[in-house]
């Protein structure tokens, strides 16, 4: 599995139950690298669990970390059975250490942390159908209520300053400027379409400061598989990763789900003829998320959606770009100039919802007038 450490050892360490078969990678995650761990029960049942060796490059405090999860995942469990849910299914449960720890630390410094398997859901890189999005919506914005009386304060900022587009911005152009790779000269273009935006990245935080948004608990990573959709009712029954989890804007989680959800491309396709935003998409997944969560938006959140999804779209193409320029240390790439086409497709779909801007305005419009809004 080309690890440097030995999971064998790693798995003793943890309140598996069973006899242990076999571990193997699994997901598609950026950050930090996961297994999928088999055990045998005495019946000869098969059952999972998710082994992760958590980033400790990006996550420094893995106690923080991992002490917003067990708050988090403790509230949800709280909630979903205080509504007749099934806390197996719709959050996340941390196998504990032997020592009865969340995670756990090796001698060599790295981290790891296993949850429950969730059988009969997965995940998808990219939604298989409309109605995908429009319960992709409801759980976000399920994921958003029932976190909305956990308070803010207790939540630990894993990674300082995740969704401020102005340092982004900042950090952008520094990069810029130190070209340590010398790549900027092939990327004039890119650099010309991010610095043509940077006003857009003011917006959001100025009205934060201003106190004309309001500070929620959220997720802040809501890719679309970052939710598993059930195998038969195509619910989306959970909300997972949740190593973001912390306080910002309900906005940065409509955005960034728009941003994966309602593409018409894969992150990372280098066709960009193929690479935009489905306005179909970008309705179902509207109406799910009023849904649940719409009762709660204020005035100026639902006025900002369409917004939020292309800041965060080219937030997300700025990042990868960033790193692109830096020499690939933040993201994890499998082929040479991953990032750069990573950020093209990203500022592709931004273009496309600039051009849609006043169509999309009109879905919400029209969404949150038939939820009464």
């Amino acid at each position: 599995m080309n690890v440097n450490y030995d999971v064998n050892e790693i798995i003793k360490q943890f309140n598996f139950s069973g006899s242990f078969i076999k571990a193997e990678p699994y997901g598609f995650g950026h950050i930090n690298s996961t297994f999928c761990v088999y055990f045998k029960n005495e019946d000869c049942s098969i059952h999972r669990y998710i082994l992760q060796r958590i980033n400790t490059n990006v996550f420094k405090s893995p106690e923080d970390l991992m002490e917003n999860i067990e708050n988090v995942t403790a509230h949800l469990k709280m909630k979903i059975m205080a509504s007749g849910g099934d806390p197996n299914r719709e959050t996340l449960i941390i196998v504990t250490t032997k020592d009865g720890k969340s995670f756990y630390r090796s001698e060599t410094g790295d981290c790891f942390r296993a949850y429950v398997f969730i059988e009969n859901a997965r995940t998808y890189q990219l939604a298989k159908n409309p109605k995908h999005l429009y319960n992709f919506g409801k759980a976000v914005g399920r994921f958003q209520q029932l976190l909305s009386d956990f308070p803010v304060e207790k939540l630990h900022e894993t990674i300082p300053d995740f969704h401020n587009t102005v340092k982004r911005y900042e950090t952008f152009l520094k990069s810029v400027e130190k070209d340590v790779k010398g790549r900027a000269i092939e990327v004039k273009d890119e650099i010309k379409f991010v610095m043509d935006r940077a006003d857009d990245t003011k917006v959001l935080l100025n009205l934060l400061k201003e106190n004309k948004l309001p500070l929620r608990v959220t997720h802040n990573d809501t890719k679309f598989n970052n939710v598993m959709i059930d195998d038969i009712t195509g619910e989306g029954i959970c909300i997972i990763d949740l190593d973001t989890v912390m306080p910002g804007l309900s906005l940065y989680d409509f955005g960034d789900s728009i941003r994966s959800g309602a593409a018409t491309a894969e992150e990372d396709d280098t066709d960009l003829l193929k690479v935009g935003i489905s306005l179909e998409l970008f309705e179902e997944f509207t109406r799910g998320f009023i849904e649940t969560a719409g009762k709660s938006l204020t005035e100026m959140e639902i006025k900002l959606l369409p917004f939020s999804a292309k800041l965060l779209t080219f937030e997300c193409g700025m990042r990868f770009l960033t790193d692109y320029l830096d020499g690939d240390v933040y993201f994890k790439i499998h082929r040479e100039k991953h990032n750069l086409e990573r950020a093209r497709n990203q500022f592709k779909m931004v273009a496309d919802i600039e051009t849609k801007f006043k169509q999309m305005e009109d879905i919400v419009g029209k969404v949150c007038q038939s939820y009464g809004l």
